[in-house]
């Protein structure tokens, strides 16, 4: 595996760069060798987070963990990683009714990871417990946002009146809010 550490307001000392090859290296198992992984570290005031960015054919696998310590950031976002590449796993195996094989994706993930029968936990499967159906009315997005702030919601579907299409506002974590418009290609 290729490592491609940076860092934002942080020197990524040799010790750090030793943490992360020798706890993301345990990852190793799952991917090709020459799989790369993007890395970065920053500190903001003291809050100490890790973004590492896998590509795997036609996906990212990805996780952002924030914490006191630049050490135990890289232990959470390690074992995040390990959940979704169980999750994305068993989303291979059941689209493929039990043949595993037949879509492995070419330069990324090793296939005995994928053919193993390790016994996933029932946690990591997704289920849709809920499905809510309501009217979208054309509006505009400082409206959705007002509208999301008072349903107290972190998001809110709505379809824009400018653009006729259907958009989604969020809340952001430093508060700010977010707008997602389609890109059909």
């Amino acid at each position: 595996m290729n490592f491609i550490i940076s860092g934002k307001n942080i020197e990524v000392t040799a010790g750090l760069k030793d943490a992360i090859e020798q706890k993301l290296g345990k990852l190793e198992r799952y991917f090709t060798p020459e799989t790369e992984i993007n890395v970065t570290l920053s500190v903001e005031k003291e809050r100490q987070k890790i973004e590492v960015t896998i590509p795997v054919k036609g996906n990212l696998i990805r996780s952002e963990q924030t914490s006191s310590d630049m050490y135990v950031s890289i232990d959470l976002v390690e074992e995040i990683i390990e959940r979704q590449l169980r999750k994305y796993k068993n989303k291979l195996v059941a689209r493929n009714q039990g043949h595993p094989t037949a879509s492995v994706p070419a330069g990324s993930i090793k296939k005995e990871f994928i053919e193993s029968e390790e016994a996933s936990p029932e946690d990591d499967e997704i289920r849709i417990v809920r499905t809510k159906r309501f009217g979208v009315k054309p509006m505009y997005p400082e409206d959705a946002c007002l509208q999301m702030e008072l349903l107290g919601h972190c998001f809110f579907v709505f379809s824009n009146a400018e653009t006729d299409e259907v958009n989604v506002v969020y809340k952001r974590k430093d508060g700010s809010f977010g707008l997602i418009e389609p890109e059909f290609s």
